[in-house]
């Protein structure tokens, strides 16, 4: 389920990159590093999820475990698969453009909720995030929001796209993600035997 998740969650991305409205920070990262040096975009999202954990365990001795390095394979794998086999259709209208941008963001968060919901453990991005807070001690918000706005402005100094997509990414992610967790978390209870979130605490 996990590995299925970082499938959909690429796919969807993969949606979003070919929309062309704008895409997340780290996908404007990742396409400015494609766009400048070459290499596949896939290629560069695990060059930097290498190099995102190797400044996580310098910074809080945070050592990656088999699901995030599975993370940061896996999602870059997919996304140059999905990528060249280029089965979605090229849209030019603004409408169609939309239409295809949110149902990828869509679809993404789906993917994002489904991997999250076994609790493995956190990607390359998210071990970074925590080891931040710990060694500095700023809020996960603060923390959250500099990491995104310095990747989002080094992608854009690098050629990557940012636009209206952007934008929504940012405001619709998060909520998204939070409904799709809860879903997917039902569906594995019975199945897979996993402990309802809100019996862990009780």
């Amino acid at each position: 389920m996990f590995v299925l998740g970082l499938a959909i969650g690429a796919f969807g991305c993969v949606m979003t990159i070919k929309a062309n409205l704008g895409v997340s920070p780290w996908d404007t990262f990742h396409i400015g590093l494609q766009r400048t040096f070459g290499l596949t975009i896939g290629i560069w999202s695990v060059i930097v999820g290498a190099i995102v954990i190797i400044l996580s365990y310098l910074l809080a001795g945070m050592k990656p475990g088999v699901p995030t390095l599975l993370n940061m394979g896996c999602f870059g794998l997919f996304l140059d698969v999905f990528l060249w086999l280029d089965f979605i259709p090229e849209v030019h209208l603004f409408w169609q453009r939309m239409f295809l941008f949110l149902v990828g963001l869509f679809i993404m968060c789906v993917g994002i909720g489904l991997y999250l919901s076994p609790r493995l453990g956190a990607g390359p991005r998210d071990s970074f995030m925590l080891a931040l807070n710990e060694r500095m001690g700023w809020s996960i918000q603060k923390v959250r929001m500099m990491i995104e706005i310095t990747v989002l402005v080094l992608g854009f100094f690098f050629g990557g796209p940012v636009s209206i997509g952007t934008v929504l990414i940012a405001l619709l992610t998060g909520p998204l993600i939070q409904r799709t967790i809860p879903f997917w978390e039902k569906r594995m209870q019975k199945p897979y035997g996993m402990i309802p979130k809100e019996q862990l605490h009780a």
